[in-house]
């Protein structure tokens, strides 16, 4: 399947906002994130591995006050950013379902696979 185009790298900075797009998970409609930490781009699908509910406080916002970890919103569940693993809340030992990013000449792509397809774009 063919990468598909989310942000210009520029556009995500350590730590900080992320950037949401939209996909389908199986036949749901849902969102994906990408944030950038450790320099890295890391995307996941947008629902807690506790109850499936959006992970951000409002639009972008990931994580928790330093910067460090992912939190839910909803929960408080802390997730380490480059795995996607719960540390702490009620989903510990769980984990974030892992979306293939990459990084290429200033530009970041997400990867369908499965599971996690492009939402077709509806006719007007």
């Amino acid at each position: 399947m063919a990468e598909i185009f989310i942000c210009n790298s520029d556009e995500l900075a350590e730590g900080g906002k992320g950037i949401r797009f939209p996909l389908l998970a199986g036949s749901d409609e849902a969102t994906g994130f990408v944030v950038r930490y450790d320099g890295g781009a890391h995307g996941y699908l947008n629902r807690c591995a506790h109850v499936p509910v959006e992970l951000d406080w409002s639009p972008g916002e990931f994580f928790e006050g330093s910067g460090l970890y992912i939190m839910c919103a909803t929960h408080g569940a802390i997730y380490v950013p480059e795995t996607g693993h719960c540390t702490g809340g009620p989903c510990r030992g769980g984990r974030l379902r892992k979306i293939q990013i990459t990084e290429v000449d200033g530009k970041i792509f997400w990867h369908p696979d499965d599971y996690l397809t492009s939402k077709p774009i509806s006719s007007l």
